[in-house]
């Protein structure tokens, strides 16, 4: 399996967030200690309130300062693709020379397929197809016993979850510690319990079908993968420059005429 990144900065990224969340987690345990260093102060000096608020946002400040920014606020949409791919290794796609592909699209949404051809599908139906052909392959129709058969689906999948405010505030309230508000010690106390939340994800995959040996095989193995992920995906002015960036990180699909 091979991941692409459309350039160098959406990996780095996605690298600087991990250590920005690491080091912000560091940083947190620091203050935290510095937090109960200078209690035990305020209990023996009696020390002002004033003062002592003044203390604990000094200590947050100096827990996140060196996460200020969200580094994924930074990408465009073309930069937070991912470009996955995936083949079986024993196959040998020089050998393949013609190949079929549906005018439709397969819209998988949940686990429920249908079949669609809007403007969107037909324009990435159209640049697999002229990626195919500048790899040698010839498109003939589905009853001319092609060698492949390319399927091009839109994936969605659709997550729901429940938020309980009461494990929220208590198993993550080191996050908004009351102390930040000057009332250490304090507990949070919600009138209402439950929130639900969805979010829905896109892809768009491309498969390759050996036809050719299916017989031979007794069964149709799929030979190739191409998954594209991120935002704005599904945009019929983009599908192009998409499915070439998704077809140059596999330099192996090629024929020998």
């Amino acid at each position: 399996m091979k991941i692409s990144y459309q350039n160098v900065k959406a990996l780095s990224v996605f690298v600087e967030g991990f250590f920005c969340i690491c080091l912000a987690f560091l940083q947190h345990m620091q203050a935290s200690k510095l937090r109960r260093s200078f209690e035990q102060i305020k209990k023996r000096s009696n020390m002002n309130s004033k003062f002592w608020i003044s203390v604990g946002a000094l200590s947050l400040v100096f827990a996140f300062a060196g996460c200020s920014k969200d580094p994924l606020a930074e990408l465009t949409q073309e930069e937070s693709r991912i470009y996955i791919t995936n083949y079986d290794a024993s196959a040998n796609f020089s050998t393949f020379k013609t190949f079929s592909i549906s005018d439709s699209a397969a819209v998988i949404n949940n686990g429920q397929s249908t079949k669609q051809a809007t403007s969107v599908d037909l324009a990435f139906i159209d640049a697999v197809k002229k990626q195919m052909e500048s790899r040698g392959y010839v498109l003939v129709d589905r009853k001319s016993n092609p060698d492949l058969a390319v399927n091009v689906s839109r994936i969605y999948n659709t997550s729901t979850g429940i938020i309980r405010y009461t494990d929220y505030y208590n198993f993550y309230g080191s996050s908004w510690d009351p102390f930040y508000y000057g009332y250490a010690g304090y507990g949070y106390y919600s009138p209402y319990s439950y929130a639900s939340y969805s979010i829905k994800e896109g892809a768009l995959s491309v498969d390759l079908l050996d036809l050719k040996n299916a017989a031979s095989n007794n069964r149709i193995n799929v030979v190739f993968t191409g998954l594209i992920r991120g935002s704005g995906i599904f945009n019929n002015t983009t599908a192009a420059s998409q499915v070439k960036l998704l077809f140059d990180a596999a330099a192996y699909l090629k024929t020998n005429n």
